[in-house]
């Protein structure tokens, strides 16, 4: 069994729903013709993953023509601003016209977006609504590696889960845009590179999130990124950002939605296919550490490089870099949500500050190279 604190899930919100509900429904009724008359169910938080934007679930159902339409709605928020978020920005603008790009360009399932709101007045803070889909995502909670479904399947279905998840990011990567069209997910900066300045942009979260208090080991790895920062990489593409299963829903091993895109910018292709990689083996760590064997053969480096090479012809180049980028971002995310745990009391601070880094074994393994030596098998 998992230890708790790396299985419960934290406090995300600290909204009173029947407000918000409340306050919902006169938006709607505003929102749509007279007469529409729209009811909305209770407003519910998913089960499911995310600890980011504030995300509800509700039916809202009004009258068209003289009959009565219900639509499954999600509706996403920024969070609260004294609930210690994860980000210290949310631009829900961006997410909403991403979520568009990428549905009006791309095949790939996304939700359809019903409506945006940037404005602060109705709720609080900015929202968009989306149609809901079905399917389901592998839990964080408790992690896909140690309990559900995916444990469940066939190695035949987790293989096509696999293949289809990489298909999802090759098909946004292959997005025809032009510069200016992607203006809006450029990370600013003075880096002359996309790479460079989405380094910059975590660097300054990382010292943002961590409120004074360093992670010695995170420092470390920072300086490795930059010991190590590639000579030269491939193209710029739109990335995904948090390119990882368990923001996808499937339905028969095949995705329904693609869902996350606060993380969206402009990079090379290796963030998210390093991203997909690692966040499995954060997830498989977490199952081997306490006597579990998890999914070791899902999300493998050469599986999953040799089949986004197979759709787009291109071969990811730099993965060990890129891989420990991924785990040095996930890494901020985590010290991040131990100081909003330690502020609502769910967690002690430790005397160590690595431990906030639940996969601090990855990283110093990275650091040592040893890591690569064992996912290798030699």
């Amino acid at each position: 069994m998992a230890d708790p604190d790396e299985v419960t899930r934290p406090q995300t919100s600290t909204r009173d729903l029947a407000t918000v509900h409340d306050q919902l429904l006169a938006w709607l009724t505003g929102r749509l013709p007279e007469g529409a008359a729209p009811e909305i169910s209770e407003l519910k938080a998913p089960s499911g993953n995310g600890m980011s934007s504030e995300t509800l679930l509700f039916d809202a159902t009004w009258t068209v023509d003289g009959e009565r339409r219900t639509e499954r709605c999600v509706v996403r928020m920024r969070p609260s601003m004294d609930a210690k978020p994860v980000f210290p920005t949310y631009d829900l603008d961006k997410q909403y016209a991403v979520l568009t790009l990428v549905g009006e360009r791309c095949s790939i399932p996304v939700p359809a977006l019903l409506w945006n709101e940037p404005d602060e007045g109705p709720l609080g803070a900015p929202f968009f609504v989306m149609r809901r889909v079905e399917g389901a995502a592998p839990p964080d909670v408790m992690p896909y590696t140690i309990d559900g479904w995916m444990l469940a399947a066939t190695p035949e279905q987790r293989r096509r889960l696999q293949e289809e998840s990489v298909a999802v990011v090759a098909a946004i990567h292959e997005i025809d845009a032009s510069p200016e069209e992607l203006a809006f997910l450029q990370h600013e900066g003075a880096g002359e590179t996309a790479l460079r300045r989405h380094l910059d942009d975590l660097r300054a979260f990382y010292e943002w999130g961590i409120e004074g208090q360093r992670v010695p080991l995170l420092d470390r790895a920072f300086a490795w990124l930059e010991d190590n920062f590639p000579a030269e990489v491939g193209p710029d593409v739109i990335s995904w950002g948090d390119a990882r299963i368990g923001n996808i829903l499937y339905v028969d091993f095949e995705p329904t939605a693609v869902l996350d895109w606060e993380m969206a910018a402009v990079g090379p292709r290796e963030l998210d296919i390093a991203w997909m990689i690692f966040i499995h083996a954060f997830f498989q760590d977490i199952a081997t550490r306490y006597g579990l064997p998890g999914l070791p053969d899902l999300m493998r480096t050469e599986d999953v490089c040799a089949h986004y090479e197979k759709l787009t012809g291109y071969t990811p180049r730099d993965m060990r870099y890129f891989e420990m980028y991924a785990a040095v971002r996930h890494g901020v995310v985590m010290a991040r949500i131990a100081h909003r745990q330690w502020h609502f009391g769910e967690r002690e601070q430790p005397a160590d500050l690595d431990e906030t880094v639940l996969h601090r074994g990855l990283i110093e393994a990275m650091i040592a190279g040893t890591y690569w030596e064992r996912a290798d098998g030699n």
